[in-house]
């Protein structure tokens, strides 16, 4: 069962909703109080049923060099100019796994039939909540890193970029998601949970300016790590 956040809880809470709420699409319009009602029960009751976990393993890292598309993590063999670039100067790479496990996936299931708003609303909230406990646990990967003089690069997982989606069935082999957290892949490439998340972190001597929370939320479009976000 997901634990309760005592440490700046109400504004981790603040933070999740307005995520939710972008995750809706109002940007910079106003929300109605129906909304933010509906946005407000949903973190409620996804906390009743959300079971998070993850998992990491860390892997030796090569490349073919500058302006190149492949890297190789442990014997993961990856086309990806956008990877290459956001790994470049690093040496070593964690694969990351997260869920928020099949109870956020019956909550939602079970609205989409009752209450479709409340489906679309819980959608969001989870998806928010799952981005939430990423940040989190890449903290505590980048506090264990620090102790090492290593620091971390922000997550990229596939589907960004040019990184190719069907590298999730080989990520989630070489860190046993499946026994570690329940997490299995569908003959559809789709992800059970659906509310999960696989990634790859850098792992550098050297520290980066970049933020957590990714290419979205900088403004520093020269950065030679950014990945493509349009």
């Amino acid at each position: 069962m997901l634990t309760k956040l005592v440490v700046g809880e109400e504004k981790t809470m603040e933070h999740l909703e307005r995520e939710a709420v972008r995750y809706l699409g109002y940007g910079k319009h106003a929300v109605d109080e129906r909304t933010l009602a509906l946005v407000a029960e949903s973190f409620a009751d996804l906390r009743k049923v959300a079971e998070r976990k993850n998992v990491y393993r860390i892997f030796a890292l090569s490349g073919d060099g500058e302006g190149a598309r492949r890297v190789v993590i442990g014997n993961l063999g990856i086309e990806s100019r956008n990877l290459s670039k956001n790994l470049r100067g690093c040496e070593e790479a964690a694969l990351f796994g997260a869920t928020l496990g099949v109870g956020v996936d019956r909550l939602i299931t079970r609205a989409s039939i009752t209450d479709m708003a409340k489906a679309v609303v819980l959608q969001a909230c989870a998806a928010a909540y799952l981005e939430e406990y990423c940040d989190f646990c890449q903290e505590r990967i980048a506090e264990a890193m620090r102790l090492e003089g290593k620091y971390l690069r922000p997550r990229f997982s596939p589907g960004y970029g040019d990184f190719p989606l069907s590298c999730q069935e080989q990520i989630m082999r070489m860190l046993d998601c499946a026994k570690k957290i329940g997490l299995t892949m569908t003959d559809g490439c789709l992800m059970t949970p659906t509310k999960s998340v696989t990634a790859v972190i850098g792992i550098s001597t050297i520290p980066t300016p970049c933020h957590r929370s990714g290419c979205e939320s900088c403004q520093k479009t020269d950065c030679a790590y950014r990945r493509d976000t349009a």
